[in-house]
C-alpha cells in the first residue's frame, strides 16, 4: 500500500505530482481489500471463500502477487502476473483495474483506458475503478468527463475512500482552472481527513492565489507546525507569511528550509528572491 505520509515527505505535492500516486493508493486498496474478491456494485452479494470458484481463486492469487510487485516498483513483473490472472479468469474486474493502473504507470494511456472500461463493463458501479478512470481522463485533460466519473464514484454509499476521491477530484478541478470548484471540493476532503498534507497544501495554494492570505496561512501553518513539513510546504509558507508582512515567521520558516533542505530548489528560489515563481 502506498503510504500517504511517507510519500509526502519524499517529494513535493503540487497538483500535477499528486495525481499519479492517488490512483495507486485508491486502486490498490480496491484490489487488495479483504484479500479476496470485491463487489463494488450497489446491492451486490459479497463473495465468501466457500463461494469462490477455483478459477477465481487461482486468479486472485496471481493478482495478489501482482499487487505486491506493483507496490515494489516491479511493473513489468506485475503486468505479467495480471495477464496470468486474466488467463485464469477473464471476468476478473479487479485484475483489469490493476492492469489499468500499470499501463498508466507505463504511460500507455490507450491500454489503460481499455483496461478500466473492461473493468467497468463487469462492475459498472465499482468506485475504485470509477476513481481511477476519472484520473486517467484528467491526465488526458478530459476534465468534464473526469468530473462525471468522480461524481459516480462518490455516489456509492458503501464507498470507504471518499476522502481520497474528493482530494483527486479537487486536484483535477484545479488542474482544469476551476479554482472555485476545486476549493469547495478540497474543503469537503479536508472535513473528512484534516490531517492529509496534500489536501491542506493545495487548499493553501489555491487560497493564496486568490489573495485570501489569512485563510491560506491557517492551512499551511498546520502542516509546517507538524512533522509533515517538507520543502514545498515551507516555501509556500514563506511566501504567504511574507505577503502578510510577518517578518519573524518568514525568517523562521526560511531557517527551517535552509537547515532541513539545503539542496532544494525551494531554497534556491528563496536565495534568488524569486517569490513569485
Amino acid at each position: 500500500m502506498v503510504d500517504t505520509v511517507s510519500d509526502w515527505r519524499r517529494q513535493g505535492h503540487g497538483v500535477l505530482l499528486c495525481l499519479a500516486w492517488v490512483a495507486c493508493l485508491v486502486g490498490l486498496s480496491g484490489c487488495a481489500a479483504g484479500g479476496g474478491p470485491m463487489r463494488g456494485d450497489l446491492g451486490a452479494e459479497v463473495v465468501t471463500p466457500s463461494d469462490e470458484p477455483e478459477v477465481r481463486r487461482r486468479a486472485r492469487i496471481r493478482l495478489e502477487l501482482a499487487v505486491n510487485y506493483f507496490e515494489s516498483g516491479k511493473v513489468a513483473v506485475a503486468l505479467d502476473e495480471v495477464k496470468q490472472a486474466l488467463v485464469n479468469d477473464p471476468t476478473y474486474a479487479d485484475a483489469y483495474n490493476l492492469r489499468g493502473l500499470i499501463y498508466m504507470r507505463l504511460n500507455d494511456l490507450g491500454q489503460a483506458e481499455d483496461s478500466f472500461r473492461r473493468a467497468l463493463g463487469i462492475r459498472s458501479s465499482d468506485s475504485n475503478v470509477l476513481h481511477n478512470y476519472a484520473l486517467l481522463l484528467c491526465q488526458q485533460q478530459k476534465y468534464t468527463e473526469a468530473d462525471k466519473y468522480f461524481v459516480q464514484a462518490l455516489g456509492n454509499p458503501m464507498y470507504t475512500a471518499s476522502n481520497k476521491t474528493l482530494m483527486a477530484q479537487g486536484l483535477c478541478q484545479a488542474r482544469a482552472g476551476q479554482n472555485e470548484k476545486a476549493e469547495q471540493t478540497l474543503l469537503r476532503a479536508y472535513e473528512l481527513d484534516a490531517g492529509n498534507p496534500v489536501v491542506g497544501y493545495n487548499l493553501a495554494d489555491l487560497l493564496m492565489r486568490r489573495g485570501e492570505l489569512k485563510r491560506a496561512q491557517f492551512y499551511i501553518r498546520r502542516i509546517n507546525n507538524s512533522d509533515l513539513a517538507n520543502a514545498e510546504s515551507l516555501w509556500l509558507g514563506i511566501r504567504i507569511e511574507r505577503s502578510l508582512g510577518d517578518a519573524v515567521a518568514t525568517r523562521q520558516l526560511a531557517d527551517q528550509l535552509r537547515k532541513r533542505f539545503p539542496e532544494s530548489r525551494e531554497l534556491s528560489a528563496f536565495d534568488r528572491g524569486a517569490f513569485n515563481e
